[in-house]
């Protein structure tokens, strides 16, 4: 990841560009990558008057009183749009960070799969055990992990899993092939679900997605798999994941997402024995939004030249 910065556009590219940032912790790296470009900090607000050609954030009250200032691009902080404002979603440009977070995202989801394998936490020591040097535990060396959605954090996944010499199925939305050698790509939902051990879903918000963890597709699973959420909560038919656990369908689900989010006080998922709850954070990685903010100035750099730009999103939300 660069860390010096880039220099000066050159004569005949854009100039006189306005860049938003709704993230304080972004404006002193963009000013330092472009020392001729006007940042401007808007987390405590948009000052009536300000003209904005670029922002860099999305999601608060503050992003759609930019956009009105004549934002034409709008680059995100991370990947989902589905809670992004109708306002802002409708800017002529829209861009993601796409694969920013994947290292954080992925190193969480081989987290989960390894505590699911060695049984942790339940395997902790907090007391003498009746037996030593014997736990429940499987390796996940010739376990499959099942991919549902493969874009850059699932690619990632499919990497680290092969290294671990697991098998990697993968269903993704086109049909183009897989870039990574030893994934094997499936054609549908159940296809995935009934060679999975550990199911991950990686996939956007969308209405083609919303509820495709459901009792129909639960049942199809090997009996005591895993799922794994790090995408989003409308994915999972929760009360249909709540009835798979409790017959055993299902023998653990780690999630990072949830619908709703946050959960309220008192929802069965903080007490149920199978269920690992993470506050959406699978993406957390020092420093913040480090990685959003490299993609961003990045992209900044093609967008001054007139290039095109990296993470563009479509009305489908892809």
């Amino acid at each position: 990841m660069p860390t010096g910065p880039v220099a000066e556009p050159p004569a005949g590219e854009l100039s006189g560009i306005v860049v938003l940032c709704d993230y304080a912790g972004s404006v002193a790296r963009i000013r330092e990558r472009f020392p001729t470009v006007e940042v401007i900090d808007i987390t405590g607000g948009v000052t009536p008057g300000t003209r904005g050609d670029v922002l860099f954030g999305g999601w608060s009250p503050n992003s759609i009183a930019a956009v009105a200032s004549g934002v034409r691009w709008v680059q995100l902080m991370g990947t989902g749009i589905d809670r992004v404002p109708p306002e802002v979603r409708a800017v002529p440009l829209l861009t993601t960070a796409r694969g920013a977070s994947a290292p954080a995202i992925s190193e969480y989801v081989i987290a989960a799969m390894g505590a699911c394998a060695r049984n942790f936490p339940e395997n902790w020591l907090r007391e003498a055990p009746e037996h030593w040097n014997i736990q429940p535990a499987r390796l996940l060396a010739g376990d499959t992990v099942g991919l549902f959605g493969f874009g850059g954090i699932a690619q990632r996944v499919a990497r680290i899993a092969l290294a671990l010499d697991m098998s990697v199925a993968a269903l993704r939305r086109t049909k183009t092939p897989s870039p990574i050698d030893g994934v094997t790509l499936v054609h549908s939902i159940q296809d995935l679900v009934s060679v999975a051990d550990h199911l991950v879903l990686a996939a956007p918000a969308t209405d083609s997605t919303r509820h495709v963890i459901n009792a129909e597709t639960l049942a199809l699973m090997k009996p005591g798999a895993h799922l794994v959420n790090i995408a989003r909560g409308s994915l999972v038919d929760q009360e249909a994941l709540r009835a798979a656990l409790d017959n055993g369908t299902i023998g653990r689900a780690s999630l990072d997402v949830t619908e709703p989010e946050p959960l309220p006080p008192g929802h069965w998922m903080y007490e149920h024995p199978k269920v690992f709850l993470t506050p959406h954070s699978s993406w957390v990685g020092p420093p913040p939004f480090a990685a959003s903010t490299e993609l961003f100035c990045d992209n900044l750099q093609r967008f001054l030249a007139g290039g095109p730009l990296e993470g563009v999103v479509g009305p489908d939300g892809y």
